[in-house]
């Protein structure tokens, strides 16, 4: 049974940190992109980046490039997305979601994670 599970989330202050891990298991991913959403409330689902297994080639929305950072652990199965300077706009709950390549639309993934909530104090 694939299962992608989500964990680090939590509250910070704006300006600071937090790194989200996405660990994945029941299956071989190395021929997919793990890719990152966030959902706020009242908001749409809204890509957030992703990266190939293989390459670990990535690619991110415009409005976190240059503060979050996504990496991945092949030995562990483990994909990271590590968020600095934080802003309250940036709270949601983020998904880890896979799919054969790294999209921006939700409906283009095969398998979901639960998400993590992520708050982000003014």
């Amino acid at each position: 049974q694939v299962q992608l599970v989500e964990s680090g989330g939590g509250l910070v202050q704006a300006g600071g940190s937090l790194r989200l891990s996405c660990a994945a298991s029941g299956r071989s991913f190395s021929n997919y992109a793990m890719n990152w959403f966030r959902q706020a409330p009242g908001k749409e689902r809204e890509f957030v980046g992703g990266i190939y297994w293989s390459s670990g080639s990535t690619s991110y929305a415009d409005s976190v490039k240059g503060r979050f950072t996504i990496s991945r652990d092949n030995a562990n199965n483990t994909v990271y997305l590590q968020m600095n300077s934080l802003k309250p706009g940036d709270t949601a709950v983020y998904y880890c979601a896979a799919a054969g390549v790294i999209v921006s639309v939700p409906g283009g993934m095969r398998f979901w994670g639960k998400g993590t909530l992520v708050t982000v104090s003014s």
